[in-house]
């Protein structure tokens, strides 16, 4: 996926010593350095958490601290994270779920760390500290790539596709780092496979390390300080390898992703999710059939095979294109028929069409490298071979059930739906992590505003595999009984009831009118899309002729723009679902409301829920006790938690589920709301009882 580290093993050499701990006590100290340097207020809260991890750190430690909001945890991170990886020449690996995090940290929160060292003559030696984002291989543009694409254009492109490698050529004659993100419009997926650093092809062996946008990004890499990622792909490089695929040479050498590395994982309630996403399985109609096109396209005729092969390899393309389209055909009007996502319980639900196709093209890469002599061209047929041979190895896996500790099933996506993945994912993600992240001998901190249930956070350290790590809880410093009310619906209909358009109906009246009675803007949370779609539906009319700005996630701005939008506009009402109840940034009035239309249960229903449902029951547990509802409070607590930002902040929150009146389980849910006091709403009483802050 992605090498950094080419240098030996560092861990036979006894590190310098780290002076975190003592520079943090003096840095984060009442008058200390950082009321001294950068005229920041002294939070007794931020220096409990700076000192923690700075001991933490030293001693190469697991911790797992929750801060609540307000508290400024980057910074007790990030600073005597610094100082650590400059004394002991290691790197710190910084990890968040979120692009806006990840943006803060780049943006505001490293310049700031910055300024501080500058400030204060003790902490110079640390002021020139360096830092990189690590974002994924296939990210850059390999120059490389690109003039042997364009010198093979006949062999590789139709004429459509050349005018699209041409425009990504001039792009990059100005380009400053090659990331495809910053062409627009969007490159051609197919298009950018045969030119991006995401191959064997792409390395210091073929590549000018001054004009390849990779080699070059690779270099700043190598030499930073502080790395910033997020945890999809720091996982997915964990999955690929991690320390001892960059750069670790001995079997006893520690390191997560580099050697010697030492990590802070922010917002990492997502964790286990987001691990279990990624150690797994999951190979799709649409990617197969891509890397099949990548050696030989039938329609266009180009390919790989239209140089290296012939009739024969050129023909075990179009056979295997074939099986594939047969396969998941098969799959898609059989086990797909009724449901979106298909849980498989039982090997062979197919026929294994595509595996003698597969195993003789694997055949047929593997005599076309040994045919030439090493070289860039050799490589890439190798690596098509090894990729071939991926794709086969994970379909046979999936169709035999092949890892008793992976759940299976099917699932299809894509506009028309025509898209097949065939999925399998840990059912239990704590001894994976406990092998590759808790078990690699560096400190690992793990920090966010919801790592507790009922003011525990072992719950959480058993789930990511983390069982001897110390945990710690700070409270937010924020005056939450002061600016914030919170007020619940009564007598809005159940989720489980009959009618459940008329509990849409009445959703509907109680969000249009607690957004209309708020100056500020407000966010409605829903738990699914198609209640998102129907009272948006029901309300955008009467907003738009209100002129109140309205936004819906899914309508073409992205999670950032759309935050964007909310902080210029002050007033504006969005509707989100799954992934705007963490992460999104609104401070002031623009964000004076957030609604909770309903609380956040998972559906029972999806394959990984299910598989572990039935292996709590299998070991004597309460699947709801266990799992759903401790997955709901965290979620419902960060979604809460996009309220208040900043101590100056004031909302309301107001709940719309009666749920937490009628069911025994609803008072935790309350007791989870950083303030306890709460005001019922009814129709008779709202007008009077609903009081925004002035």
């Amino acid at each position: 996926m992605i090498g950094l580290r080419d240098d030996s093993d560092s861990s036979s050499a006894t590190p310098p010593v780290s002076h975190a701990p003592e520079l943090a006590a003096k840095i984060f100290a009442g008058g200390g350095w950082l009321q001294a340097g950068l005229r920041l207020e002294h939070r007794p809260e931020q220096e409990q958490m700076a000192r923690t991890v700075a001991a933490a750190m030293k001693a190469d430690e697991t911790l797992l601290f929750e801060a609540g909001t307000g508290v400024g945890k980057s910074l007790a991170y990030l600073v005597p994270g610094i100082i650590q990886a400059v004394d002991q020449s290691r790197q710190l690996i910084v990890s968040t779920h979120t692009i806006s995090l990840q943006e803060q940290i780049e943006t505001k929160d490293l310049p700031l760390c910055r300024r501080l060292f500058k400030a204060e003559p003790g902490l110079a030696a640390y002021a020139d500290f360096k830092s990189a984002v690590l974002v994924g291989k296939s990210n850059y543009l390999c120059t490389t790539r690109l003039a042997h694409a364009l010198a093979d254009r006949t062999t590789l492109f139709a004429d459509d596709d050349y005018a699209e490698l041409q425009r990504i050529a001039a792009w990059a004659d100005t380009s400053e780092t090659g990331l495809r993100h910053a062409l627009q419009p969007p490159p051609r997926a197919e298009v950018w496979e045969t030119v991006s650093a995401d191959s064997s092809s792409c390395s210091r062996k073929h590549c000018d390390g001054a004009r390849c946008f990779y080699q070059r990004a690779r270099a700043r890499l190598r030499s930073a300080n502080v790395i910033i990622v997020n945890h999809a792909l720091l996982f997915a490089l964990i999955n690929a390898g991690g320390a001892k695929a960059h750069g670790a040479t001995s079997a006893e050498a520690r390191g997560v992703l580099f050697p010697d590395d030492f990590l802070v994982l922010d917002e990492a309630h997502t964790v286990p999710e987001v691990a279990t996403n990624n150690f797994g399985l999951s190979l799709s109609s649409y990617g197969i059939e891509r890397a099949l096109k990548y050696l030989y396209n039938p329609r266009t005729k180009r390919g790989l095979f239209r140089k290296f092969g012939g009739a024969e390899a050129q023909q075990g393309v179009v056979d295997a294109l074939e099986a594939s389209r047969q396969f998941f055909d098969f799959l898609g009007t059989t086990l797909l028929a009724q449901r979106a996502i298909v849980r498989v319980r039982a090997a062979d639900v197919a026929e294994p069409l595509l595996d003698g196709p597969l195993g003789s093209l694997h055949r047929i890469l593997g005599k076309l490298g040994d045919q030439l002599e090493d070289g860039r061209e050799r490589d890439e047929l190798l690596e098509q071979k090894t990729r071939i041979k991926g794709i086969q190895a994970g379909l046979t896996e999936w169709l035999t059930l092949g890892d008793k500790e992976l759940v299976y099933w099917a699932e299809r996506s894509g506009r028309r739906q025509t898209i097949v993945t065939l999925r399998g994912a840990p059912i239990d993600v704590a001894p994976a992590l406990r092998r590759h992240l808790f078990g690699c001998g560096v400190g690992i901190t793990c920090t966010s505003a919801t790592l507790a249930l009922g003011g525990e956070i072992a719950p959480m350290a058993a789930r990511l595999g983390a069982d001897d790590a110390r945990t710690v809880i700070v409270k937010s410093p924020f005056d939450f009984e002061r600016n914030m009310r919170v007020y619940v619906a009564a007598d809005i209909p159940l989720p489980s009831a009959q009618d459940a358009r008329l509990a849409l109906d009445a959703l509907a009246d109680y969000i249009g009118f607690c957004t209309r009675r708020v100056r500020g803007g407000s966010l409605v949370l829903f738990t699914s899309y198609n209640d998102m779609r129907t009272v948006a539906a029901a309300l955008e009319p009467a907003y738009r002729a209100e002129a109140r700005p309205f936004f819906m996630q899914g309508d073409a701005l992205s999670r950032t723009e759309l935050a964007h939008q909310m902080r210029s506009l002050g007033n504006a009402v969005l509707f989100g679902t799954d992934s705007f109840w963490t992460g999104v940034d609104v401070p002031g009035d623009a964000l004076s409301q957030v609604i909770i239309t309903r609380l956040p249960f998972d559906p029972p229903t999806h394959p990984i829920t299910e598989a572990k449902a039935e292996r709590i029951q299998e070991q004597g547990g309460n699947p709801f006790n266990e799992l759903t509802l401790p997955d709901a409070l965290i979620k419902f607590r960060q979604g809460v938690g996009r309220l208040i930002r900043t101590q100056a902040d004031r909302g309301l929150v107001t709940v719309l589920d009666a749920r937490v009146l009628a069911k025994t389980y609803g008072r935790l849910f309350l007791e989870s709301l950083p303030k306890r006091d709460f005001e019922q709403l009814t129709l008779a009483n709202r007008e009077l009882q609903f009081r925004p802050f002035a």
